[in-house]
C-alpha cells in the first residue's frame, strides 16, 4: 500500500520561503517520477513540479526561477523548496507518485 505523508505546509509573507518534504512508502521509491500538484479554492488541481529517478526536473511556467523539487531515492523522500512566494502561490501542495496522492498540505501566502 502506497503511503505519500506531506508536511512543511504554513502561513508566510509575501516574498518568503517555505520548504515541503514528502515521505513515500510502500513503493520502490527510486522506480518512480515523483510530483508536486497544488489546488487552489475554486480552481483545478495543477501541475508544480516533477523529478526523475534520475534527477530530470519540470517545472509549471509560474514557478520555475522560484521552486526546486529535489529527491534523496536512499530516504524515500521529495521536497519542494518554495522562494520568492506570492500570493497567488496559496494553495493545498500535494505529492504524487502514478496514481497516488498524499492528504495534501496547506501552504498561504499574505500579502
Amino acid at each position: 500500500q502506497v503511503q505519500l505523508v506531506e508536511s512543511g505546509g504554513g502561513l508566510v509573507q509575501a516574498g518568503g520561503s517555505l520548504r515541503l518534504s514528502c515521505a513515500a512508502s510502500g513503493i520502490i521509491f527510486n522506480f518512480y517520477i515523483m510530483g508536486w500538484y497544488r489546488q487552489a479554492p475554486g480552481k483545478q488541481r495543477e501541475l508544480v513540479a516533477t523529478i526523475s529517478s534520475s534527477g530530470t526536473t519540470n517545472y509549471a511556467d509560474s514557478v520555475k526561477g522560484r521552486f526546486t523539487i529535489s529527491r534523496d531515492n536512499a530516504k524515500d523522500t521529495v521536497w519542494l523548496q518554495m522562494n520568492s512566494l506570492k500570493p497567488e502561490d496559496t494553495a493545498v501542495y500535494y505529492c504524487n507518485c502514478g496514481e497516488s496522492w498524499g492528504q495534501g498540505t496547506q501552504v498561504t501566502v499574505s500579502s
